[in-house]
C-alpha cells in the first residue's frame, strides 16, 4: 500500500459564497471550474481544477475562514498572479523565509488563507 499523490484539498465556505469564489479562483487565479456530481451540487460549494488535483470549496454551516491551514496552489507565474489579485483588491503578502522559493498568501473572498507559489524550473529546486 503506497500514498501516491493528493487528489484534492477542502476548503470550507459559507453558503451562498460560490459566485464570489468562482470569481476569485477561476476569473482572477485562472482556475478551470469542475462540475459537481449531482448528488453532491445539491450541497452547494465549488470545485476547480489545480493541475492534476482538485480544490474543492465546501459549505459549512457556522463558517469560519481559515487563517493559518491552508492550500498551496503552484503557478507557474507567481508574479503575474500576485499583479492579478492585487488588482482585485486582495492583500498580497510576499514570504521570502525560504530562500530561493518565490510565494505569497492572501486570502479569498470568504477570508480563508491562500498560499501560491512559483513552480520551479526543475523538480530539485523546488527546496534549497
Amino acid at each position: 500500500m503506497t500514498i501516491i499523490g493528493l487528489h484534492h484539498v477542502q476548503i470550507a465556505c459559507p453558503a451562498g459564497s460560490e459566485d464570489l469564489l468562482r470569481h476569485f479562483y477561476g476569473v482572477v487565479c485562472g482556475m478551470a471550474e469542475i462540475p459537481k456530481p449531482p448528488v453532491l451540487a445539491a450541497r452547494g460549494g465549488v470545485w476547480f481544477a489545480a493541475g492534476d488535483q482538485q480544490l474543492h470549496c465546501g459549505v459549512e454551516e457556522g463558517f469560519l475562514p481559515a487563517l493559518k491551514a491552508h492550500p498551496c496552489l503552484a503557478t507557474d507565474n507567481v508574479d503575474g498572479l500576485a499583479a492579478a489579485i492585487a488588482g482585485v483588491g486582495a492583500v498580497v503578502l510576499w514570504d521570502n523565509s525560504i530562500p530561493g522559493v518565490r510565494r505569497f498568501h492572501t486570502t479569498d473572498p470568504v477570508g480563508n488563507r491562500v498560499e501560491f507559489q512559483q513552480v520551479p524550473s526543475r523538480k530539485a529546486d523546488f527546496y534549497v
